[in-house]
């Protein structure tokens, strides 16, 4: 390997190292501390919220558990192996710190998943949650659950009475609930499709191209 692809690799492994530390860090002091479905006011427009969820990025759902846990794992290998690849091939450092963010943050999660359940008890809006010994906790091998907690409602409003169907209700601009994992998937993956699209319609696992 050629002293550039050797860089390429250390500051890969270097990002998702630190990207799964920070996640993994803010998740266990956000579970060890809160109460579920607690919130903490940071401003108007940032709250520490602490949810748990079976689904994807955003807490979206379009799998049961199991196979979205199976779908992760996939998907990890996947990227992983593609990571490889293309720092073999010599690819541009900004590519591959892109493909690392994302393989981070499906990591982050799905470390939530695998080992969540194993160690912790059920998180409860009664209890703070805490650590049991391995095995002994709320839920079997890739059943956990993913814990978010950043929440941004930075407009909070009620939708004029005259708008049809939702008049009168309110609305949130931008009320998901969402983990640093979710951002580094999120923040990864819009920079590919900015700037990096020429590099991902070339994707390719054979020998004559990446």
């Amino acid at each position: 390997m050629r002293d550039d692809n050797k860089r390429a690799a250390i500051i890969a492994t270097i990002l998702v190292v630190a990207v799964l530390v920070i996640d993994q860090v803010i998740k266990i002091e956000v579970k060890t501390n809160m109460r579920l479905h607690e919130v903490i006011d940071i401003t108007g427009w940032f709250k520490i919220n602490f949810i748990e969820n079976n689904g994807m990025a955003y807490g979206m759902t379009f799998f049961n558990k199991l196979a979205l846990s199976l779908f992760r794992i996939v998907a990890i290998s996947f990227i992983g192996y593609y990571i490889v690849k293309v720092i073999r091939k010599g690819a541009r450092m900004g590519y591959i710190v892109c493909l690392s963010m994302v393989l981070a943050g499906a990591m982050g999660n799905m470390i939530d998943c695998m080992f969540y359940g194993l160690i912790f008890n059920s998180s409860s809006p009664a209890y703070v949650s805490y650590f049991v010994p391995f095995g002994d906790g709320y839920a079997p091998f890739l059943m956990g659950k993913v814990v978010d907690m950043f929440y941004f409602p930075l407009i909070e409003t009620t939708w004029p009475e005259w708008v049809p169907f939702v008049g009168g209700d309110e609305y949130i601009f931008f009320s998901p609930v969402f983990n640093f994992a979710d951002a580094s998937i999120s923040v990864g993956v819009a920079i590919l499709l900015l700037f990096y699209r020429k590099e991902l319609s070339s994707i390719s696992f054979s020998r004559k191209k990446v």
